[in-house]
Formats: structure tokens, C-alpha cells, sequence
């Protein structure tokens, strides 16, 4: 099972890591515990929407970039072989089915 909250960990790892930041300097800049945010890139605790707003903040990396590397990340764990940019037109049928049933 893919758990996002590992690969969203991974992430900010992997952007805290590239920008030269320890732990700590990004957990303050953030306004952050400490411990939490490790446990975040850890995987082991789930990140609220202002947390990673802040963290992305913190790394002077927008989140639509972080939450895009995530995105592209959980493709390849499941096996798709082309990510592609807009949501597929079988999907859209589907969704459009789906509202005008409602």
C-alpha cells in the first residue's frame, strides 16, 4: 500500500537536503516543532495543509512544487509509465457521468 504521508516525507527531505538546511533550521524557520517535523519527513505523522505551507515556505519552494514531486512520486510506485499533465478524458467522462446521475 502506498501511504502519501511517506512520500510527502520523502520530499521535504529530498528539498530540505538540496538547499543545504538542517532539520532544525527549517523547523524554526517554519515555526515548527522540532521533533514533529522529523516525524514528518519520517513519514509517521500526517502534515496538515499549513504545516507543509509553512515548511514550503521555509525551503523557498512553492507547494505546488512540492505537491507536484509528490504527485509524480506516487505515479511511479504504482506503476504508471506516463504521468500526464491534465487528467485523462476517460476520467472526465467518468466524473461528468457521475454529476449529471446526481
Amino acid at each position: 500500500m502506498v501511504l502519501v504521508r511517506q512520500e510527502i516525507g520523502d520530499v521535504l527531505r529530498d528539498f530540505r537536503l538540496q538547499k543545504g538546511r538542517t532539520l532544525r533550521q527549517v523547523a524554526s524557520k517554519a515555526s515548527v516543532a522540532l521533533g514533529y517535523l522529523s516525524e514528518v519527513e519520517r513519514g509517521q505523522k500526517e502534515a496538515s495543509s499549513e504545516i507543509l505551507a509553512s515548511v514550503a515556505d521555509a525551503l523557498d519552494t512553492p507547494i505546488s512544487i512540492i505537491m507536484r514531486e509528490v504527485s509524480d512520486r506516487l505515479a511511479v510506485v504504482e506503476g504508471l509509465t506516463i504521468v500526464p499533465d491534465t487528467v485523462p478524458v476517460d476520467m472526465v467522462a467518468d466524473f461528468d457521468a457521475d454529476l449529471v446521475a446526481r
